[in-house]
């Protein structure tokens, strides 16, 4: 159960995969956009390799072992006051949700296009909002389940995690500048996803299936929740993607907060 405590041995061992490169965190267009959207420096992704085999039944087991490992304790860092430092106090919980990633196109976003959110030429309708000015159709449609547009994108569908990364880098940092037109969301969500999901083709059919498993998880130490961060955003979050067949994870994450804004 999550959040559930556990004392047993250690079953798995990781090591950091100091040779894996994202190309995300390489690519100066992207890079430039994430600055633009106040997440440059707070978003990041590391890998590990494991000494075991990754069952789906494993999920809470493989995580606090993940977390606990002292070399990924020794390569991890959380945001505190705009500055990464380690975790440094014994991990006493984590808890996870397995997260659904099915998807090998971006045909879940077909539905924005013709729903109203978006112009011909696939610019962003201004909306009005109480609170937050220079609101947007797509923004509305992200966040408020009684937008009439909430639902063009299925339940099940909104629950995968392209649709929840697409959301993510749509909502930003604590300063991000939106874009007026759709298109770099949907090309940086494609670049990110391309990064962190492995696929396999089927001998026979030739189909592409996902073979990665997503995990949403939050670190508890003595004193309550320790990591992505201590208090509950939406936009602090962290995903361990397994791939079962090579036996790397992926750990990626983001700290919502300014975005620093050199280094580029």
């Amino acid at each position: 159960m999550a959040g559930e405590k556990y004392d047993f041995e250690q079953t798995f061992s990781f090591s950091p995969v100091l040779s894996k490169k994202f190309s995300f965190l390489q690519d100066k267009d992207v890079l430039i956009l994430l600055m633009k959207w106040s997440m440059f420096g707070r978003i990041s992704a590391q890998c590990f390799s494991f000494d075991q085999s990754f069952h789906p039944g494993s999920t809470q087991m493989f995580a606090q072992c993940f977390f606990r490992d002292p070399k990924v304790k020794a390569s991890l860092r959380k945001m505190e006051a705009g500055t990464w430092v380690p975790l440094e106090k014994p991990v006493v919980s984590v808890d996870v949700e397995v997260v659904p990633c099915t998807k090998v196109c971006l045909g879940l976003f077909d539905p924005i296009y013709s729903c109203g959110i978006l112009r011909p030429s696939g610019q962003i309708v201004k909306c009005y909002h109480d609170v937050y000015p220079d609101y947007d159709e797509l923004r509305q449609m992200l966040q408020e389940e009684d937008s009439e547009h909430y639902f063009v994108v299925g339940r099940e569908e909104r629950q995968e995690f392209l649709f929840l990364l697409f959301k993510h880098l749509c909502l930003g940092g604590e300063l991000s500048q939106y874009e007026d037109a759709i298109d770099p969301y949907i090309s940086t969500t494609k670049q990110i996803y391309k990064d962190l999901i492995s696929v396999q083709k089927h001998p026979e059919t030739k189909k592409i299936s996902v073979v990665s498993t997503v995990l949403k998880v939050s670190v508890h130490d003595e004193y309550g929740r320790c990591y992505p961060g201590t208090r509950e955003d939406e936009q602090t979050f962290a995903y361990m993607i397994v791939d079962p067949f090579k036996r790397h994870v992926t750990l990626f994450y983001h700290s919502y907060g300014v975005g620093t804004f050199t280094g580029c």
